[in-house]
Protein backbone atom coordinates (compact mmCIF):
# COMPACT_ATOMS: atom_id res chain seq x y z
CA UNK A 1 0.00 0.00 0.00
CA UNK A 2 1.02 3.76 -0.62
CA UNK A 3 3.04 5.35 2.10
CA UNK A 4 4.77 7.67 -0.04
CA UNK A 5 2.48 10.72 -0.74
CA UNK A 6 2.84 13.39 -3.53
CA UNK A 7 2.00 16.47 -3.22
CA UNK A 8 -0.91 17.19 -5.58
CA UNK A 9 -1.95 13.52 -5.85
CA UNK A 10 -5.02 11.80 -4.59
CA UNK A 11 -5.34 8.95 -2.16
CA UNK A 12 -8.11 6.61 -1.03
CA UNK A 13 -7.22 5.78 2.76
CA UNK A 14 -8.88 3.87 4.75
CA UNK A 15 -8.53 2.17 8.14
CA UNK A 16 -10.43 -0.72 10.65
CA UNK A 17 -10.89 -1.37 14.05
CA UNK A 18 -8.55 -3.60 15.99
CA UNK A 19 -9.89 -7.23 15.13
CA UNK A 20 -12.80 -5.42 13.31
CA UNK A 21 -14.48 -4.29 16.27
CA UNK A 22 -17.19 -1.36 16.07
CA UNK A 23 -14.89 1.72 16.37
CA UNK A 24 -17.96 4.14 16.37
CA UNK A 25 -20.87 3.06 19.11
CA UNK A 26 -23.63 5.57 18.40
CA UNK A 27 -23.71 8.92 16.83
CA UNK A 28 -22.48 10.96 19.22
CA UNK A 29 -19.09 8.99 18.39
CA UNK A 30 -20.02 9.47 14.47
CA UNK A 31 -20.08 13.44 15.17
CA UNK A 32 -16.93 13.56 17.08
CA UNK A 33 -14.82 11.62 14.83
CA UNK A 34 -16.33 13.96 11.55
CA UNK A 35 -15.42 16.58 13.55
CA UNK A 36 -11.88 15.62 13.65
CA UNK A 37 -12.34 15.16 10.38
CA UNK A 38 -13.50 18.32 9.13
CA UNK A 39 -11.53 20.55 11.92
CA UNK A 40 -7.90 18.91 11.67
CA UNK A 41 -7.68 19.92 7.97
CA UNK A 42 -5.85 22.93 9.08
CA UNK A 43 -2.77 23.79 11.50
CA UNK A 44 -5.10 25.34 14.30
CA UNK A 45 -4.34 23.21 17.72
CA UNK A 46 -7.50 22.45 19.94
CA UNK A 47 -7.22 22.09 23.65
CA UNK A 48 -11.10 21.38 24.02
CA UNK A 49 -12.10 20.05 20.28
CA UNK A 50 -15.63 19.20 21.99
CA UNK A 51 -16.81 22.09 22.69
CA UNK A 52 -16.78 22.48 18.40
CA UNK A 53 -18.85 19.45 17.81
CA UNK A 54 -22.16 21.29 18.59
CA UNK A 55 -21.41 23.96 15.93
CA UNK A 56 -20.11 20.99 13.50
CA UNK A 57 -23.72 19.63 13.84
CA UNK A 58 -25.60 22.59 13.07
CA UNK A 59 -23.61 23.33 10.27
CA UNK A 60 -22.65 26.86 12.29
CA UNK A 61 -19.38 27.78 10.62
CA UNK A 62 -19.29 31.19 10.78
CA UNK A 63 -17.08 31.60 14.17
CA UNK A 64 -13.82 32.53 13.10
CA UNK A 65 -12.43 29.49 14.27
CA UNK A 66 -13.44 27.55 11.66
CA UNK A 67 -12.30 30.81 9.13
CA UNK A 68 -8.97 29.97 10.22
CA UNK A 69 -9.12 25.87 9.99
CA UNK A 70 -9.80 27.07 6.09
CA UNK A 71 -7.48 29.32 5.75
CA UNK A 72 -4.41 27.25 6.98
CA UNK A 73 -5.42 23.83 5.47
CA UNK A 74 -3.16 21.06 4.58
CA UNK A 75 -4.93 18.95 2.89
CA UNK A 76 -8.60 17.68 0.95
CA UNK A 77 -11.17 16.11 1.79
CA UNK A 78 -12.74 14.73 -1.34
CA UNK A 79 -15.37 11.80 -0.18
CA UNK A 80 -15.61 9.81 3.25
CA UNK A 81 -18.19 7.14 4.69
CA UNK A 82 -17.79 5.92 8.42
CA UNK A 83 -18.99 2.49 8.43
CA UNK A 84 -19.78 0.53 12.31
CA UNK A 85 -16.02 -0.62 12.17
CA UNK A 86 -14.35 1.44 8.94
CA UNK A 87 -13.53 4.42 7.79
CA UNK A 88 -13.14 5.22 3.79
CA UNK A 89 -11.61 8.77 2.20
CA UNK A 90 -10.20 10.11 -0.84
CA UNK A 91 -7.65 12.38 0.73
CA UNK A 92 -5.93 15.52 -1.64
CA UNK A 93 -2.13 15.99 -0.47
CA UNK A 94 -2.31 19.70 -0.32
CA UNK A 95 1.48 20.34 1.15
CA UNK A 96 4.09 17.35 1.68
CA UNK A 97 3.76 15.01 4.51
CA UNK A 98 0.24 16.70 4.72
CA UNK A 99 -1.82 13.55 4.79
CA UNK A 100 0.66 11.42 7.03
CA UNK A 101 0.45 14.15 9.22
CA UNK A 102 -3.44 14.39 9.20
CA UNK A 103 -4.11 10.50 9.90
CA UNK A 104 -1.78 10.12 12.61
CA UNK A 105 -3.93 13.53 14.16
CA UNK A 106 -7.47 12.38 13.40
CA UNK A 107 -6.43 8.75 14.79
CA UNK A 108 -4.54 9.60 17.96
CA UNK A 109 -7.71 12.11 18.70
CA UNK A 110 -10.29 10.16 18.03
CA UNK A 111 -8.55 7.09 19.59
CA UNK A 112 -7.73 9.14 22.81
CA UNK A 113 -11.36 10.47 22.98
CA UNK A 114 -12.86 6.70 22.58
CA UNK A 115 -10.66 4.96 25.39
CA UNK A 116 -11.46 7.74 27.84
CA UNK A 117 -14.80 7.54 27.15
CA UNK A 118 -15.50 3.71 27.30
CA UNK A 119 -12.91 3.66 29.86
CA UNK A 120 -10.47 1.01 27.83
CA UNK A 121 -6.94 1.36 26.73
CA UNK A 122 -4.72 0.41 23.80
CA UNK A 123 -4.80 0.74 20.01
CA UNK A 124 -8.81 0.99 18.74
CA UNK A 125 -7.62 0.70 14.75
CA UNK A 126 -6.07 -2.17 13.42
CA UNK A 127 -2.56 -1.00 12.48
CA UNK A 128 -1.35 1.93 10.49
CA UNK A 129 -3.90 3.26 8.03
CA UNK A 130 -3.87 2.39 4.36
CA UNK A 131 -3.62 4.45 1.42
CA UNK A 132 -3.79 4.10 -2.42
CA UNK A 133 -2.68 6.42 -4.74
CA UNK A 134 -5.68 7.02 -7.08
CA UNK A 135 -3.76 7.72 -10.75
CA UNK A 136 -6.23 8.32 -13.10
CA UNK A 137 -9.11 11.07 -12.75
CA UNK A 138 -11.38 7.98 -14.08
CA UNK A 139 -10.73 5.91 -10.77
CA UNK A 140 -11.50 9.20 -8.81
CA UNK A 141 -14.75 8.72 -9.94
CA UNK A 142 -15.16 5.20 -9.44
CA UNK A 143 -13.64 5.55 -5.99
CA UNK A 144 -15.59 8.18 -4.95
CA UNK A 145 -18.77 6.30 -6.00
CA UNK A 146 -17.93 2.72 -4.59
CA UNK A 147 -16.89 5.04 -0.81
CA UNK A 148 -20.63 6.02 -1.32
CA UNK A 149 -22.07 2.86 -1.95
CA UNK A 150 -20.68 1.31 1.30
CA UNK A 151 -23.94 1.64 3.37
CA UNK A 152 -25.63 -0.62 0.82
CA UNK A 153 -23.56 -3.10 3.52
CA UNK A 154 -26.14 -2.43 6.09
CA UNK A 155 -29.51 -3.29 5.79
CA UNK A 156 -31.33 -0.63 7.08
CA UNK A 157 -29.75 1.58 4.18
CA UNK A 158 -29.40 -0.73 1.24
CA UNK A 159 -31.25 1.32 -1.96
CA UNK A 160 -30.97 4.53 0.88
CA UNK A 161 -27.38 5.09 0.53
CA UNK A 162 -28.19 8.54 -0.33
CA UNK A 163 -30.11 9.35 2.56
CA UNK A 164 -27.03 7.80 4.86
CA UNK A 165 -26.09 10.94 7.23
CA UNK A 166 -22.15 9.93 7.55
CA UNK A 167 -20.97 9.90 4.18
CA UNK A 168 -20.70 12.73 1.57
CA UNK A 169 -23.24 10.74 -1.20
CA UNK A 170 -25.77 13.63 -0.45
CA UNK A 171 -23.34 16.57 -0.43
CA UNK A 172 -22.52 15.33 -3.91
CA UNK A 173 -26.29 15.49 -5.52
CA UNK A 174 -28.00 17.71 -3.34
CA UNK A 175 -25.94 20.53 -1.29
CA UNK A 176 -22.67 20.44 0.27
CA UNK A 177 -23.29 20.53 3.80
CA UNK A 178 -19.49 21.25 4.90
CA UNK A 179 -18.92 24.26 2.62
CA UNK A 180 -14.83 24.76 2.59
CA UNK A 181 -14.25 21.33 4.36
CA UNK A 182 -15.45 18.90 1.64
CA UNK A 183 -14.15 19.32 -1.95
CA UNK A 184 -16.89 17.23 -4.56
CA UNK A 185 -16.04 19.61 -6.91
CA UNK A 186 -13.12 17.80 -7.60
CA UNK A 187 -15.03 14.86 -9.18
CA UNK A 188 -18.09 16.59 -9.90
CA UNK A 189 -16.46 18.61 -12.62
CA UNK A 190 -15.99 15.43 -14.72
CA UNK A 191 -20.34 15.21 -14.60
CA UNK A 192 -22.68 17.80 -15.74
CA UNK A 193 -24.52 17.87 -12.42
CA UNK A 194 -25.00 16.12 -9.14
CA UNK A 195 -28.05 14.31 -10.58
CA UNK A 196 -25.89 12.85 -13.39
CA UNK A 197 -23.83 11.96 -11.04
CA UNK A 198 -26.13 10.04 -8.77
CA UNK A 199 -26.94 8.03 -12.15
CA UNK A 200 -23.16 7.49 -12.95
CA UNK A 201 -23.39 5.63 -9.55
CA UNK A 202 -26.98 3.52 -9.93
CA UNK A 203 -25.98 2.68 -13.64
CA UNK A 204 -22.58 1.84 -13.50
CA UNK A 205 -21.25 -1.79 -12.28
CA UNK A 206 -18.22 0.01 -10.18
CA UNK A 207 -16.40 -3.21 -9.08
CA UNK A 208 -16.03 -4.06 -12.39
CA UNK A 209 -14.55 -0.87 -13.25
CA UNK A 210 -11.92 -1.07 -10.21
CA UNK A 211 -8.39 -2.98 -10.25
CA UNK A 212 -8.21 -5.45 -6.99
CA UNK A 213 -6.20 -3.13 -5.52
CA UNK A 214 -8.95 -0.43 -4.74
CA UNK A 215 -11.73 -3.48 -3.44
CA UNK A 216 -10.74 -3.53 0.13
CA UNK A 217 -12.34 -5.62 2.03
CA UNK A 218 -13.21 -4.60 5.50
Amino acid sequence: MERNFAEGEYYHVYNRGVEKRLVYLNDHDRWRFLSLLFLLQGEIIFPQIGRLVPFVKSRTFDKDIFQEVVETKYIGLVSFCLMPNHFHLILDELKEGSISRFMQRLLTAYTKYFNIKYKRTGHLFGGAFQAVHIDRDEYLQYLSAYIHLNPRELTKWRNKEIQYPWSSYQDYVEENRWGNFLSPSLVLDQFKSGKEYQRFIEETPIKKNISEEYLIDL
